[in-house]
């Protein structure tokens, strides 16, 4: 027998709230996080807008000398980190729990490019003696995983996931493994990312995958819909407390759920555009339904990547139809980023926890923003509003530049 695993602890930081909760009433509400950027003057950007996090203070979660020298995905990462470890019962540590059976797995798209290009510009106009020592360490990715292991004191497993937009799917997945495989009994896991700065703002948009909706952007993000033209670019974090399940029930932890299985492929195609059908999304449900020993109607709900852009909603919904068959047209196909936007590297985990919170709850968020069907998203994409049905198990998907391609499957907490 496989050991199991348990979500008992879930943080997130999001355009949509501060906190798991307010995420999600703002996800039942369909509430569009967009709007005009505020973080630097995008006045000369032909992309004006995205889905910020609004009034963070990163000092309710951190000191505020080390806040002042962090990058603002690190402080993201700390939040969810303790939304997650206070809601499993570890707000004061991880009691008898040897520190080497607990590590932390966060993935990162990108890293700290806001402080790259504030230190780029130091660089330029004051030359090399107004760098910051602190510039490297805070800025690369992995520096989330070590920060929150140095919090916690978790001296297990413990390294970062680079796999662009599928970095966080990769980073939950492989702490599942770990865990199943024996090598933790506890594992902080998710994703961090906040790259909204002029550099990127202006390479996303030269490589015409944003949406330009300047005049309308709480309407941009349509995933599936027929007029979609471009994801909207967003930030945030999402944390899982994951634990053996022997060791949740052992110290009483409420379960939340579970993660039930892992997949993952490539799409070897091109660095930028989906495997023409859908070949490599395809193989990674596939390898997660048969990880977790789910057929396919066991599946109740599936949180897209779902974009919004032209080539992925399309090439996605061809491939949950060759994976589920025609139970596919029994299920919703939802996409979140239609109001949290496109987080990068943390929508895995942000994703992932939401559809946890489906599994648990019954209840399924919108997909908001549509207006003209199209031919090749043919699926219950949840356009008219909130469903309530329950849902025993859900897969979520995360695709990356590169071709990489993370599915993880989701079970619903019975009580056995």
């Amino acid at each position: 027998m496989k050991r199991r695993v348990a979500i008992t602890g879930v943080g997130m930081v999001t355009p949509l709230g501060l906190d798991p909760d307010a995420t999600w009433d703002a996800l039942l509400r369909g509430v569009s996080g967009a709007g005009g950027i505020t973080l630097f003057d995008a006045s000369d950007q032909s992309v004006r807008f995205a889905c910020e996090v609004k009034d963070f203070d990163p000092a309710r979660y951190m000191d505020r000398k080390e806040a002042r020298r962090a990058d603002r995905f690190l402080q993201f990462a700390m939040a969810a980190a303790d939304q997650a470890m206070t809601q499993a019962g570890f707000a004061d540590g991880f009691g008898d729990l040897p520190s080497d059976r607990a590590g932390v797995l966060i993935g990162v798209g990108i890293g700290g490019l806001p402080l790259l290009e504030a230190q780029h510009k130091k660089l330029l106009e004051g030359g090399p003696r107004r760098v910051s020592p602190f510039f490297i360490p805070m800025f690369i990715p992995d520096m989330a995983s070590g920060m929150v292991s140095m919090r916690y004191g978790a001296q297990g497993p413990n390294y970062a996931t680079v796999s662009a937009c599928a970095s966080s799917g990769h980073s939950v997945g492989l702490a599942f493994r770990s865990i199943r495989n024996g090598e933790a009994d506890v594992m902080i896991t998710g994703g961090s990312e906040s790259t909204i700065t002029p550099l990127t703002v202006a390479g996303f948009a030269s490589m015409k995958a944003m949406s330009t909706r300047n005049d309308d952007p709480e309407h941009a993000s349509r995933p599936f819909d027929a007029q979609r033209d471009g994801f909207v670019l967003g930030e945030g974090a999402g944390m899982f407390i994951l634990e053996g399940l022997d060791h949740a029930q052992a110290r009483g932890a409420e379960i939340l759920g579970e993660i039930a299985g892992f997949g993952q492929s490539a799409d070897a195609y091109h660095m930028t555009a989906p495997a023409p059908g859908g070949s490599g999304a395809r193989l990674a449900m596939q390898h997660a339904l048969d990880d977790a020993g789910f057929v396919p109607a066991d599946i109740g709900y599936i949180n897209a990547h779902g974009t919004s852009t032209p080539a992925n909603d399309a090439t996605e919904t061809k491939a949950i139809k060759d994976v589920l068959g025609d139970h596919a047209r029994s299920i919703v196909v939802g996409s979140t980023k239609s109001m949290t936007g496109h987080t990068l590297g943390a929508a895995g985990a942000i994703e992932g926890a939401i559809s946890a919170l489906v599994c648990r709850t019954g209840v399924i968020p919108p997909t908001i923003n549509f207006e003209e069907a199209d031919p090749a998203c043919d699926l219950d994409y949840a356009h008219g509003g909130v469903i309530e049905r329950p849902v025993a198990a859900a897969l979520s998907n995360s695709f990356g530049f590169g071709g990489h391609n993370v599915c993880l499957a989701i079970r619903r907490w019975d009580g056995e």
